[in-house]
């Protein structure tokens, strides 16, 4: 079950262990400039979690050791990247001035949900166990 990078019609290579940690690294950078008060603070921890996890999680399913681990590390991406989501609407909620940005690595975070929703497809249409 390795990383294979796959290349686009337009002929760009997605590599989905590095856009997986450059989004968690992207989030990172994002809650740097936060305010440190009594609401910022446990959606700062949640965020980094959730969206650290994915490429983490992706990273074990590039090393799975059965066809099932693969599939179990894979949906864990997909429900790690739409807890994501629900953060970065909680974040945006609380600091409305950041809208545009929390937008913005929504829609990565639902592109990402997109691609692990499309692996599990795929896996289950190739009546993989």
């Amino acid at each position: 079950m390795s990383n294979d990078k796959a290349q686009s019609s337009n002929g760009k290579i997605y590599d989905l262990e590095e856009r997986t940690a450059r989004f968690g690294e992207n989030i990172i950078e994002f809650v740097k400039s936060f305010e440190r008060n009594d609401v910022n603070r446990p959606l700062i921890s949640q965020i980094v979690r959730s969206a650290t996890s994915i490429g983490a999680n992706y990273m074990e399913a590039d090393g799975a050791e059965s066809r099932k681990d693969f599939h179990h590390k894979i949906a864990l991406c997909k429900k790690e990247a739409k807890e994501t989501k629900h953060w970065l609407r909680m974040i945006e909620k609380a600091n409305p001035q950041k809208g545009i940005d929390c937008r913005k690595l929504w829609a990565e975070a639902q592109e990402l949900t997109l691609i692990f929703s499309s692996i599990l497809l795929s896996r289950k249409s190739l009546n993989v166990k």
